[in-house]
Formats: structure tokens, C-alpha cells, sequence
């Protein structure tokens, strides 16, 4: 059977037409200049990416660099003070942090052990009333002997060619340094007698330059009256402590 024709649709008026579909829509080819762009901004990136990569390990090789320099600088100094054969510990470890515990007389204390037993402390003492300003010690207690081992100025400001002499590298007098003096003395000597003899204590200076010595004579005294009567507490404190305000109790170092 056949269908039968469809009906015939409405006409539409005249000048009207179908409406044509939308096409779909084509993506825009991208311009040379955006490519360029684009690709100069992801250069850009990675440049940064890997500038800062190298920058940050360029700064840990010179941080670790910068400490071995400043550990080696420490040991020099300490070897002229206490000698290497009168020790066997690490001695840069074990280390404590007088702070203000010692009124400001004493900044770090090295304490130096033989067989895990203690033979001296080396510690840090400082003159604020140099002629050029503050002078910065270093010295050794033998705490066996109760005897200063040495002393060193590490930091000063003092007249080149006159008050400079309180640093044997400066000093004109080679065979004997005026610091040397220093090496042997009691470690229980009254403090009143930790003064040139000008001032009626018991140690030299040069005429001229009676204020550098001065200051550090007074300094050294002080520092290691301090020290040496904290012996016990000194050597028991864990490392990186730091002694109380008393100066007899130890204070742990937050970090």
C-alpha cells in the first residue's frame, strides 16, 4: 500500500528564506607576535626557576665555606692560648655561652677535657675602656695547675705603633711580648693586684701607653676571677647552655 502524499507546509511569504545553521565555531590560528610572547614568558620561568635553584645552593657552599673559615680563625687563636696536646675533645662543641650571666665579663667558654676529664677552660673576656675603645681577649685557665695558660688580644682599635703593643703581632719586642707576662700567674690573685704597676698592681706596661694595658689588665682579672670561681658549674653544663643571672645555676638555650 502507498502512503499517500504529504500535506504541503505552509507558504512562506514572499522574500523570506530559510534560516541557515550556525557554523561550527574554528579556533583562531595564534599570531607570531603570541608565540613569541608565550614563549618568551615561559623562558622567562624557567630562567627564574633555575637562577634561583643555583643561588640557593651557591649560598649553602658558601655558608658552610664562611664556618669552616671563621671554625679555623677560632682554633688559631686557641692554639696560641692552649696548645692541641693538652686535649683531646672537641673542643669548638663544647662550648657555653657565659652571657649575661657573667655581668657581661665573659662571652663564650671552651671547655677542654683530657680522657673526659677537665683540664682547662678558654674563654672570652672584654676591656670597654681601651684607648681606641673596646679590646677583645682571649685566654686559657689550667684549671689543674690554677694558672693562667695564655692570653691573646683578638679584636682591638689601639694606636698603631704605640698602644698596638698589647698584641704580640704588633708588639716590637718579639723575644718578650708584653702579653706574655700574663702566662703563669695565680689564678687566685687578689683582684686588687690585677693592675699595672703604675696603679700599685703587679704586671708591666710601656711608657706611653699606660691605657691599653690598663684596660686589659683590669679586664683579664676580672674575667677570670669570674670564671674561676664557677669551676664546677662551668664543666657540668650541658653544651650550648647558658649560666643564670646568678651565675651559679645553668640556663638552657632555646633554639
Amino acid at each position: 500500500m502507498s502512503l499517500p502524499p504529504s500535506a504541503p507546509g505552509p507558504a512562506l511569504p514572499p522574500g523570506d528564506a530559510p534560516a541557515a545553521l550556525p557554523s561550527p565555531a574554528i579556533p583562531a590560528r595564534q599570531s607570531p607576535a603570541l608565540r613569541g610572547a608565550l614563549r618568551a614568558a615561559f623562558g622567562l620561568a624557567a630562567f627564574t626557576l633555575v637562577f634561583t635553584a643555583l643561588m640557593a645552593f651557591t649560598h649553602e657552599i658558601t655558608r658552610e665555606r664562611i664556618r669552616a673559615a671563621v671554625a679555623r680563625q677560632q682554633m688559631r687563636l686557641i692554639d696560641e692560648v692552649l696548645p692541641r696536646a693538652h686535649y683531646d675533645n672537641a673542643l669548638l662543641a663544647d662550648m657555653i655561652d657565659a652571657g649575661s650571666g657573667s655581668g657581661g665579663a665573659v662571652g663564650r667558654i671552651w671547655r677542654a677535657r683530657r680522657g673526659g676529664e677537665p683540664v682547662a677552660l678558654v674563654f672570652e673576656t672584654f676591656a670597654r675602656d681601651g684607648y681606641g675603645g673596646r679590646i677583645e681577649l682571649i685566654a686559657a685557665l689550667d684549671t689543674r695547675q690554677g694558672q693562667v695558660r695564655g692570653v691573646r688580644v683578638s679584636a682591638h682599635r689601639e694606636t698603631p705603633g704605640l698602644g698596638d703593643y698589647i698584641d704580640p703581632a704588633k708588639d716590637r719586642d718579639k723575644e718578650h711580648p708584653w702579653i706574655a707576662q700574663f702566662s703563669g700567674v695565680d689564678a687566685g690573685l687578689p683582684g686588687a693586684r690585677w693592675a699595672v704597676r703604675k696603679d700599685g698592681g703587679d704586671f708591666d706596661y710601656r711608657t706611653g701607653a699606660t691605657v691599653s694595658a690598663r684596660a686589659v689588665t683590669r679586664a683579664l682579672g676580672h674575667g677570670l676571677a669570674w670564671v674561676n670561681a664557677r669551676q664546677d658549674v662551668l664543666f657540668a653544663a650541658p653544651a650550648g647552655a647558658r649560666p643564670g643571672a646568678d651565675g651559679q645555676t645553668v640556663e638552657p638555650v632555646s633554639r
